[in-house]
């Protein structure tokens, strides 16, 4: 920070993991990817994000960008549309296989950065947002909200959470696909590492209950390739299992194996008109804030 790193710099995941404050992580991954959208050929995207008024006396002085003061010596504060009807739910897999980070960055790290900031971009825009925690059954479930203020409970849940446990994600998704009434977004950020078809059958109930649904899969690097050069003792991080094996002489089938994991995923969640994002841990977090964006506009 007092190396005045450029904001788009935090798009990195490599770069976040140094911060170690989720407020501050989701505001500059959130802003980062702001700054980067009025440079890019998305810049459409920015200006329906916000517009910016002259300050008037009354207006909160919060609101003020400090930043536009800086290059014009004028007060401005964005003017956001009316409070939208959009009821966005984000649903966060905190199972054991989630705590498996073959670097520096788990997948649960990185998906509780992309959930942090997700959270603090849609109630930038005055989108209710709600968070549910799952692993095997459904362990905390904060209903959407509007204001701002949210935002800190929501992260307070974030932030002390840990990857432990076995999953059942179906049973969980037909208990809240049951539960929320209300059409509407449902963000999904997953490794999805349980049997595919009771899975998207799981999303099918999502989708039966016309929400939308987008699905952030988070996935390390090593997953698919299974790069180790000798023999290698493999634990399974929900159920303790282990097996020893050389990766070497099981490669190939293994690589074949994980496509078609990912394909299936691809190909019935398009069938059901549900957006598929596969995302390593390496991946920049604008990759998946703009595919939000692009829900979001489709959504009106």
């Amino acid at each position: 920070m007092k190396n005045r790193i450029p904001l788009t710099e935090f798009l990195k995941p490599e770069v976040v993991s140094r911060l170690s404050r989720l407020d501050l992580i989701a505001r500059l991954v959130v802003e980062g990817f702001i700054t980067g959208l009025h440079r890019s050929p998305y810049h459409g995207f920015s200006v329906e994000f916000s517009e910016y008024r002259a300050y008037q006396p009354g207006d909160p002085l919060k609101q003020i960008d400090w930043k536009i003061w800086a290059r014009t010596d004028r007060f401005y504060i964005k003017q956001f549309e009316e409070e939208t009807n959009l009821k966005a739910y984000l649903l966060l897999d905190v199972s054991g296989s989630m705590a498996y980070g073959s670097g520096k960055i788990t997948k649960l790290q990185y998906a509780t950065w992309l959930c942090a900031a997700l959270a603090y971009l849609m109630l930038l825009q005055r989108d209710a947002v709600g968070l549910a925690l799952f692993d095997i059954t459904l362990r905390r479930y904060l209903p959407p909200r509007s204001v701002f203020s949210y935002l800190s409970l929501l992260l307070q849940e974030m932030h002390h959470i840990k990857g432990k446990g076995d999953t059942d994600i179906s049973t969980t998704f037909h208990r809240l696909a049951e539960r929320i009434k209300r059409r509407g977004l449902i963000i999904i950020l997953s490794d999805l590492l349980d049997e595919p078809e009771r899975v998207l059958n799981a999303f099918k109930h999502f989708r039966h209950q016309k929400h939308e649904v987008i699905v952030f899969h988070i996935l390390d690097p090593t997953e698919s390739q299974l790069h180790f050069p000798k023999e290698t003792l493999f634990i399974d991080m929900e159920t303790g299992e282990k097996i020893s094996t050389d990766p070497r002489y099981i490669a190939q089938s293994y690589h074949m194996q994980f496509e078609k994991f990912i394909d299936q995923y691809k190909r019935e969640c398009r069938e059901q008109n549900i957006d598929y994002v596969s995302l390593f841990t390496t991946t920049p977090f604008d990759q998946a804030l703009f595919q939000y964006l692009i829900k979001r506009k489709r959504m009106g």
